[in-house]
């Protein structure tokens, strides 16, 4: 006998039931009646135990229950919270594994859902399938990128049909990225601490149901629309090419800690969901719980959820939040732990894009480069160097590191380059605008007294403090900078992440921690950005080059292996002088350096000047190269577009040994002739 699917379904008329709880001495299936969910309402024990398992079978005709009704489950047993055992018969709980979910902000409820509900014409929908070292990922936020757009239809913008409206689609494609990755779209709660002062996580990370997609982002409904919305979006956008990741938060849940009411997981098996010390909870996320992913309850909640979004959902990967939080076991962090070798053995799992934002809230839990083989990790070391390069407090040795792939955290494993996750802002801190025009946080209006958030940002506000001060030179600082930043992020080795926005000039107006803004703050602005704009043809030219030349973007480390006649190799350093730097040879003090990458193909420089004085740069000679051609250069914008480098009023070949002048805070990419 086949053990039955958790959750509810219809099924040829049947309800179909089951529900994971170990301490429970009887289960309820409770539908809403004539009287909603009054007296008169339908309370259907689950009539049969098989171990944990409660199920049952139910005629859906005679119970009232139809296609959308929304349901709920009641918990009989033992109270006693210090042992996990938090049973009210009172309450009505979410079913975990419920598909849909409405009523989320007051009493959530699961939705029945049978096949013709979830059916969707998926028209032959293929996934992308683009590998990972060929991979550009585009962080954004389902509701703040389209919720301003002008060219979206009004009833559509903040949706999930809004996102895969062809003009957001036609900027996507035009940036060239690969990978759109969504920030938390699992229905979610404000936690218990956002509702009493009357504010949202407007993030989502606080998540109320692991299968059901955010009802408050579909434009069509809440009774089970927001499922098939979700899969046209994701039919959509990989028409246009590109994949759909998520950002999951599986490492806690949005019941808070005790003695915050019972939601769904706390009043069926607290024990089973949640991790405990000393007859609390332990909270190794700075959420108030932990989920105990070594537990076989939870450790198949979370594995059926994500086997759920890629085979009925059609996503592409996933990016864990917190993810070190579910590589424990009982109070060891292990990167082999149940869950995280459960996953990397899954058939279905193996075969999409794995990242681990690798840390929690503990010290034991920071294990950058310590996950397996076939995960890929948001690597902060190249945050924090890049930022810190380009406001002149880097060394050149990190900044090569960085450039070269972060080899120093990946390459002992036999990682690849593509291991590394590379990005100077996620959601989470600074934009890039933000983070060249404020050096400290200005968070007031998220109601916590400027104490929240990161202290620690590695941001240099270019001379004025704030948007408002700054004046015209000051303003092409910026631009300058924030240009050099994402050509960093773009040609260096690994996977590059841009943030939703930052092509344009985006700004929360110093607020490195608006989770609890769903405003203009963290909306996108989709008028005019003026200058700021140029990013946007920035981004595309990067892209561009990065799609056509494998040299920048190699799928492994380099090993200093001849490319070409004369003793070039695929990779080395230069000094201003023009003269070869080996890796020890690099300066502690970060003023500028020049990177030759080359394959057999093409070959480039990438000269960077972090530094606050205009300077002029030796170009290497043979056999590195016999002359050089003028890609692009972040203090001239005209370059950036490969229609207009006629424009440039200075010479775009350069013969080899040529002095190249170099504007302080700026990125220069020459390609190689041989």
């Amino acid at each position: 006998m086949h053990a039955p699917a958790l959750g509810a379904r219809l099924v040829d008329g049947q309800v179909e039931v089951a529900v994971a709880s170990a301490h429970a001495e009887r289960v309820e299936l409770c539908l809403a009646g004539a009287d909603g969910y009054g007296p008169k309402a339908p309370k259907l024990a689950l009539p049969h135990r098989d171990g944990d398992l409660w199920h049952g079978r139910f005629d859906a005709a005679e119970h009232g229950a139809r296609p959308r009704a929304t349901y709920a489950l009641r918990a009989h047993g033992p109270w006693d919270p210090s042992t996990g055992r938090c049973f009210d018969p009172g309450r009505l709980l979410l079913d975990p594994y419920a598909r849909a979910v409405t009523g989320a902000e007051a009493q959530p409820f699961g939705v029945l859902l049978g096949p013709e509900q979830e059916r969707l014409d998926w028209q032959g929908d293929a996934p992308p399938g683009t590998p990972l070292d060929r991979s550009v990922v585009y962080e954004a936020h389902v509701r703040g990128l389209t919720r301003r757009h002008p060219d979206v239809p009004p009833h559509l913008r903040g949706t999930y049909a809004g996102l895969a409206c062809p003009p957001v689609l036609d900027h996507l494609t035009r940036l060239g990225v690969t990978a759109v990755e969504l920030l938390p779209v699992h229905q979610s709660r404000a936690e218990p601490s956002l509702r009493a002062r009357g504010a949202r996580n407007y993030w989502g990370y606080a998540t109320l149901g692991f299968f059901a997609p955010h009802a408050a982002y579909s434009a069509h409904g809440d009774r089970g629309e927001q499922v098939t919305e979700f899969k046209a979006m994701v039919r959509d956008l990989h028409a246009a090419g590109l994949e759909v990741w998520l950002d999951v938060v599986y490492n806690h849940t949005c019941e808070g800690p005790q003695p915050a009411p019972a939601l769904s997981w706390r009043g069926l098996d607290d024990a089973a969901y949640y991790r405990r010390e000393h007859g609390r909870y332990a909270d190794v996320t700075g959420c108030g719980n932990t989920m105990r992913t070594d537990h076989p309850t939870t450790l198949r909640l979370v594995l059926d959820s994500l086997r759920y979004w890629v085979e009925e959902m059609h996503v592409d990967g996933f990016r864990f939040d917190l993810a070190s939080a579910l590589a424990r076991t009982e109070h060891r962090v292990h990167p082999y732990a149940p869950l995280m070798s459960a996953i990397g053995q899954d058939p279905v799992l193996q075969r999409v894009k794995l990242v681990a934002e690798p840390w929690d809230v503990t010290p034991e839990g920071y294990l950058l480069g310590g996950f397996p083989p076939g995960w890929s990790e948001w690597n902060g070391r190249f945050r924090d160097d890049v930022r810190d390069a380009w406001r002149g407090h880097g060394d050149d040795r990190g900044l090569a590191a960085r450039l070269a792939g972060s080899p120093d955290l990946f390459a002992a494993a036999h990682r690849r380059p593509a291991a590394s996750v590379n990005f100077v802002t996620s959601h989470d801190g600074f934009t890039l605008r933000d983070l060249v025009s404020y050096e400290r946080k200005h968070n007031e209006a998220n109601g916590e007294g400027n104490r929240d958030g990161d202290d620690h940002n590695h941001a240099w506000n270019s001379g004025v403090e704030g948007a408002a001060a700054a004046d015209v030179a000051v303003d092409a600082l910026r631009r300058r900078r924030a240009a050099s930043m994402l050509t960093t992020v773009l040609l260096a080795a690994g996977v590059p992440m841009l943030t939703a926005g930052d092509e344009r000039g985006r700004t929360q107006r110093g607020n490195n921690n608006a989770y609890c803004h769903d405003d203009d703050t963290s909306w996108l602005d989709w008028t005019d950005a003026g200058d700021w704009g140029d990013l946007t043809t920035l981004v595309a030219r990067l892209t561009s080059l990065r799609r056509e030349h494998a040299a920048l973007r190699p799928a492994y480390f380099a090993t200093g292996t001849p490319v070409g006649p004369g003793g070039a190799v695929d990779l080395a350093w230069f000094g201003a002088d023009g003269h070869r730097r080996h890796t020890d040879e690099l300066g502690r003090a970060s003023r500028g350096m020049a990177m030759f990458r080359a394959d057999a193909d093409a070959a480039f420089l990438l000269v960077l000047r972090t530094d606050g004085a205009d300077t002029t740069w030796q170009l290497p000679g043979p056999p590195w190269a016999s002359g050089y051609v003028l890609e692009l250069d972040t203090a001239a914008p005209r370059t950036w577009s490969p229609g207009r480098i006629d424009l440039v009023p200075a010479v775009r070949e350069l013969p080899a040994g040529a002095s190249l002048s170099m504007c302080a805070w700026s990125a220069v990419l020459l390609r190689c002739l041989r």
